[in-house]
């Protein structure tokens, strides 16, 4: 199975050099869209799960406080150079989205764009995100995800094999995903391909049990 940690912190360091020529003009919309479904409030603690080469900045209010994590040192180098050219002041870190080195409720916002299709444990990902996340925050996520209402088809899971090793999974379902990790869906906007990509806007369900804590390292 090629959808590992490591793998991906390999091919994602391979990708870097190339990746705002492939990722930059395709979803510049898409990354606008779904941080435009966010309720802003100046002084916000924002964290940013694989932030890759940083293209959300030009999107995101400047009086918030913006902290980025991604899996490859040569993205987090990349994500860098862009917020110091854009002026933005952003505490970047190298973290496995899977082990978040951040205290419990410590974000008021935790964006996951084009991560949770990739990441080897989706769900481990949104149970960091949940509990990083104040009680009262709010999970913005962007991605390509299967339809909700029925599961991937054999063609589909068949092509699955080949693109999760070199790009993306088609077979993840974004509300049962989000769901059970315990939060509630207040926002789910199709922003590319019909509706391949979506924008949702999330937040925790009030009687939803609480998250064990991940081991944390980055």
């Amino acid at each position: 199975m090629f959808n590992t940690t490591a793998w991906n912190r390999i091919r994602y360091g391979l990708y870097a050099p190339v990746y705002d020529l492939v990722a930059e003009r395709a979803f510049r919309g898409a990354r606008r869209t779904s941080l435009g479904q966010v309720a802003w409030q100046p002084g916000m603690r924002v964290l940013l799960v694989g932030a890759g080469t940083g293209l959300d900045l030009p999107w995101l209010p400047r009086d918030v406080e913006l902290h980025a994590s991604d899996l490859s040192p040569a993205m987090v180098r990349r994500l860098e150079q862009r917020a110091e050219t854009q002026g933005r002041d952003v505490q970047a870190q190298v973290m496995d989205a899977e082990r978040v080195a951040y205290p419990d409720d410590h974000f008021d916002v935790v964006v996951m764009h084009l991560i949770l299709a990739v990441m080897h444990d989706p769900a481990r990902g949104l149970a960091e995100a949940r509990r990083v996340l104040k009680p009262d925050g709010q999970l913005c996520v962007m991605d390509k995800f299967q339809a909700d209402d029925h599961p991937a088809s054999l063609a589909r899971r068949g092509l699955n094999a080949l693109t999760s090793a070199i790009a993306t999974d088609i077979t993840r379902q974004a509300r049962p995903l989000l769901e059970a990790a315990g939060f509630v869906i207040e926002q789910d906007t199709p922003v590319m391909m019909g509706s391949l990509v979506r924008a949702l806007l999330a937040r925790q369900r009030d009687d939803a049990p609480t998250t064990s804590a991940a081991p944390r390292g980055a």
